[in-house]
């Protein structure tokens, strides 16, 4: 189930001044530092925050956008030509968040897998690799190719299963170019209405809908903590028994 954006993290906190010293972690001389799959920010003893792990998935057609948005997710410098990830490509993103709830700081580390379509269909072991132990898929289309918006409704039936237990989200590429856009605002609203996910645009801010992922963990926690006072409940009154 989604969540309205900042309805469980502070959307503004990257604007606090308390805030600044939490994402001084991640840059690099005033720019977004970039990680390596074994590298964290570096905090002081005095400051020790938890780091949630999340792998996002994304998924699309050949030239939607997949690799600049894992970049413009990252910070890093937008790829100046296109070029098809020929296998496996991963980005590691860290964000620190404050929980509106708590007040509690989070590294939020979103590890992006990008795999090229070709190599989907040429090598068996590729999708089951991106689709392991993933917390959530980002569907790709662009604005400016009517056919990878109409393939939506393909990927997400191949990829995913209805007891899935992954967030699912969709964005559109190229938004920007609105002379030549190829899909509507009706047929997204459409889109939306028979799918029931909510479609970003690029220019938007998608992390948002990332926050549904702390919300599911918050959700699953609070199911394994009532199961377990349940048990320990029953064991309880049988020893008095």
């Amino acid at each position: 189930m989604s969540v309205p954006p900042g309805s469980i993290i502070v959307s503004d906190w990257h604007r606090c001044p308390n805030s600044r010293e939490f994402f001084s972690r991640i840059l690099h001389n005033k720019k977004r530092r970039k990680f390596g799959l074994l590298e964290a920010p570096i905090m002081p003893p005095h400051m020790n925050v938890d780091i949630v792990r999340y792998k996002v998935f994304i998924s699309g057609k050949t030239g939607v956008g997949k690799g600049a948005l894992a970049a413009r997710l990252a910070g890093l410098d937008l790829p100046k030509m296109h070029y098809e990830t020929t296998g496996i490509e991963t980005t590691v993103v860290f964000w620190p968040v404050r929980v509106k709830e708590s007040g509690r700081v989070l590294f939020f580390r979103f590890e992006l897998w990008d795999c090229g379509e070709s190599a989907i269909r040429r090598f068996d072991h590729m999708l089951p690799s991106c689709k392991e132990q993933v917390d959530a898929i980002l569907f790709l289309f662009s604005f400016t190719d009517r056919g990878s918006f109409d393939d939506l409704s393909n990927q997400i039936s191949r990829i995913t299963e209805s007891s899935d237990r992954v967030v699912k989200l969709v964005v559109g590429t190229k938004f920007d170019l609105f002379m030549h856009t190829d899909v509507t605002e009706s047929d997204v609203t459409h889109f939306q209405e028979v799918w029931g996910l909510p479609v970003f645009r690029v220019g938007g801010d998608v992390s948002a809908g990332l926050e549904n992922l702390w919300h599911q963990d918050c959700v699953a926690a609070s199911s394994v903590s009532i199961s377990t006072q349940a048990a320990l409940r029953e064991t309880d009154s049988e020893i008095i028994v």
